[in-house]
C-alpha cells in the first residue's frame, strides 16, 4: 500500500511540474510575432513588426472605452515610462506597444486624445497602434489574448500584458489593472533584462 501511495504522489508531483512548465516556459516560447504584420500608429504611419530594432518591449492590448483595467494599466505604464526615462533607458533600450482591439470606435482622433491623456506622445518610445480587425486579431492570437464584444459595447477580454526580450520572445506575462499589474515588479524585470 505504501508503494502505491509513493507512486501516486510521485506521479502527481510530475504532473503538476509538467503543468507549471507548460504554462510558464513552454507556452511562452511558442508565442511568435506574425510575419509581415503591419499596423498603423494613431497618427496614421505604418508600424512594421518585422522592422523593429532589438529592444525590450512591453505589449498592452486595450480599448479606450474600457471602464477599469485598461486605463489603470496604461496609467501605471505612464508612471513606469517616467521611471525608465529617469534611468535613461526608455526609447533607447525599452519600448511600449499599446494596441487597441476596437478599431471601429478607437478612431485616430480618439486615440490621439488617449495618447495625450497618458503622455504616450512624450517620446518616440511608446507606440499606440490600430489596424484592421484581422491584423489586430492575428497579433492578439499570438499572445493568446482573447477579446469579444457581447453586444454591450464593453468588451470582455483577457487581462494580460506581455514583456518581450530583445528577440521579441515573451519572457514574462503580467496582469492588468490596479491589483494585477505590479508596476514595481515590471520595472525590476525590465531592468534585469536590459542588463542580461
Amino acid at each position: 500500500m505504501k508503494k502505491i501511495y509513493i507512486t501516486f504522489v510521485t506521479l502527481l508531483v510530475i504532473g503538476i511540474s509538467s503543468g507549471i512548465y507548460y504554462f510558464t516556459a513552454y507556452k511562452q516560447s511558442k508565442m511568435v510575432l506574425p510575419e509581415n504584420l503591419v499596423l498603423q500608429t494613431y497618427q496614421g504611419s505604418d508600424f512594421s513588426f518585422d522592422e523593429m530594432t532589438p529592444k525590450i518591449r512591453l505589449i498592452e492590448f486595450m480599448y479606450t472605452k474600457c471602464p477599469d483595467i485598461c486605463p489603470n494599466t496604461t496609467h501605471q505604464m505612464r508612471q513606469l515610462q517616467n521611471e525608465l526615462l529617469e534611468q535613461g533607458v526608455f526609447e533607447s533600450k525599452v519600448e511600449f506597444v499599446t494596441v487597441t482591439f476596437d478599431p471601429i470606435n478607437d478612431t485616430e482622433e480618439v486615440l490621439s486624445n488617449y495618447a495625450e491623456s497618458f503622455e504616450m506622445n512624450k517620446t518616440d518610445g511608446w507606440h499606440l497602434l490600430t489596424g484592421t480587425k484581422e491584423d489586430i486579431r492575428a497579433l492578439a492570437n499570438t499572445f493568446e489574448f482573447q477579446f469579444r464584444n457581447p453586444g454591450t459595447g464593453e468588451f470582455v477580454h483577457t487581462s494580460a500584458t506581455y514583456l518581450l526580450d530583445k528577440n521579441n520572445r515573451v519572457i514574462e506575462i503580467f496582469g492588468m489593472g490596479e491589483n494585477d499589474f505590479d508596476k514595481d515588479e515590471v520595472y525590476k524585470k525590465i531592468m534585469k533584462n536590459i542588463e542580461a
